[in-house]
């Protein structure tokens, strides 16, 4: 090879390099507070030639931040990974499955979904060593393990899914000037949080904005709190129960669970009084702990509200959050409600396995924990790692939570969980008892069979 072309082809080999290392977003090694050496492990995996197919429902920002992660499994392995979203996330893996043109890997938003493929032989058991690995290394494993385990097309049970990026929902949100003004502290317990209730309507103060209003979706968020409240009221296993419809609808454990939220639903503890929820989008509600004077203390809601505080809110100064706290008298830990993404193998390979093995590495969630809008139960993770002390702090409330349970609502029927339970909420807060709510939703799931 002459000088010339020598020196092109470095100046060529340079340039290949300095793209690739352009394309991680923190250069490894640099940032303390990632576990590079979980990095460094990957390189033993020579996965050159290889390509793994991705498919989830993240498109826009969130397309942008799950392909800064694999980029570093890709920069390591040598890997091909295409990641491809889709707003029809659930109507589309369903064809693709069955027409034999699945994806490696599927995200499911919703658990359910998974199940049903998993029925029919659609997904690929993940191997026997997961299931320990998930118990030892995610805050309230067992949570984690049962929502991911389901009954393959022989009736088996199977551990099919892994989590990977969860919201949070058990949460409520203050204004810190208004309790301090106030005098009043942040409760620990849900005893404490009902004394705080009926010691701001003592002030002559209201304590909860609460909006049921959502378009066609208008009472999901009363969902939210009901499925909160059974998870401090009743076990887990009840939980599940409910949600299969195994323990009914109308049963007295299911009612006295509406009762609890009804508890909060009081007309002189609701800005607007209890018959106005419903008619308050929920987008709205929160607002109302920023005018002056404050129209309510405190706002039930996960952790996306935020979104719709007044424009230039800084959380943690303007705004501040805190658990939404289990029943000291009840010893059932605590709970936490949320939602995630479950990762499952649609198309076997070797490279597959390699790279859901990834997802088991600190590097995978630090990398999205740096940025925005992911958390993990992984005890692993450096939490120091999160963007900022909001993001820090609902870690924490993850990785404390003795029970993890996904949105009950998200995992029923959709006549129920996205229709007479929603509606039924809405009777509810106008007026109807808990006993005839849960009555009409239960004859509904009863139709249904």
């Amino acid at each position: 090879m002459n000088k010339a072309l020598l020196t092109s082809a470095i100046a060529l080999a340079i340039s290949s390099t300095s793209a690739l290392a352009a394309d991680l977003k923190y250069a490894p090694g640099e940032d303390s507070r990632f576990n590079w050496d979980s990095y460094e492990m990957l390189k033993k995996t020579d996965l050159k030639g290889e390509t793994i197919t991705v498919f989830g429902p993240w498109l826009g920002p969130d397309k942008a931040l799950i392909e800064s992660v694999i980029a570093y499994f890709e920069e390591a392995t040598g890997a091909d990974v295409q990641y491809a979203g889709s707003d029809s996330f659930e109507q589309q893996i369903a064809i693709d499955v069955q027409a034999g043109s699945a994806p490696n890997v599927a995200i499911f938003p919703q658990p359910g979904l998974a199940a049903n493929l998993a029925a029919k032989g659609y997904l690929t058991p993940l191997s026997s060593d997961w299931k320990g690995w998930i118990n030892d290394n995610y805050a309230a494993g067992s949570s984690w393990v049962d929502l991911g385990t389901f009954a393959d097309e022989k009736g088996k049970d199977q551990l099919f899914g892994f989590f990977y990026k969860v919201d949070l929902k058990s949460l409520v949100w203050y204004v810190p000037e208004n309790f301090e003004d106030a005098g009043y502290e942040v409760p620990e317990t849900m005893e404490e949080l009902k004394a705080l209730t009926e010691q701001i309507v003592k002030d002559g103060e209201t304590p909860w904005c609460v909006g049921l209003g959502s378009g066609g979706a208008t009472g999901w968020p009363a969902t939210d709190w009901v499925e909160d409240m059974m998870l401090r009221t009743q076990s887990p296993q009840d939980y599940d129960k409910w949600v299969s419809n195994e323990l009914k609808f109308n049963d007295p454990k299911v009612k006295a669970a509406i009762d609890e939220f009804g508890w909060f639903l009081k007309d002189d503890f609701v800005d607007g009084g209890s018959r106005a929820v419903a008619a308050t989008d929920f987008r709205d509600s929160p607002k109302g702990m920023f005018s002056s004077p404050a129209k309510c203390y405190m706002h039930r809601q996960a952790s996306f509200i935020p979104s719709f505080f007044p424009e230039g809110t800084v959380l943690g100064e303007d705004a501040d959050f805190f658990y939404f706290p289990a029943y000291e008298s009840k010893d059932l830990g605590k709970p936490v409600l949320g939602a995630g993404t479950m990762w499952s193998v649609t198309k076997d390979s070797k490279a597959t396995r390699e790279f859901m093995k990834f997802l088991q590495s600190p590097i995978a969630h630090e990398i999205w924990m740096a940025q925005s809008g992911f958390l993990t139960p992984f005890k692993g993770a450096n939490v120091d790692a999160y963007a900022n002390d909001t993001l820090k702090k609902q870690g924490q409330i993850l990785l404390n939570a003795t029970t993890f349970r996904f949105d009950g609502s998200d995992l029923m029927p959709g006549k129920i969980g996205a229709g007479a339970f929603w509606t039924g909420m809405v009777n509810y807060s106008g007026g109807q008892s808990s006993q005839q709510v849960a009555d009409e939703i239960q004859k509904t799931w009863d139709a249904l069979k």
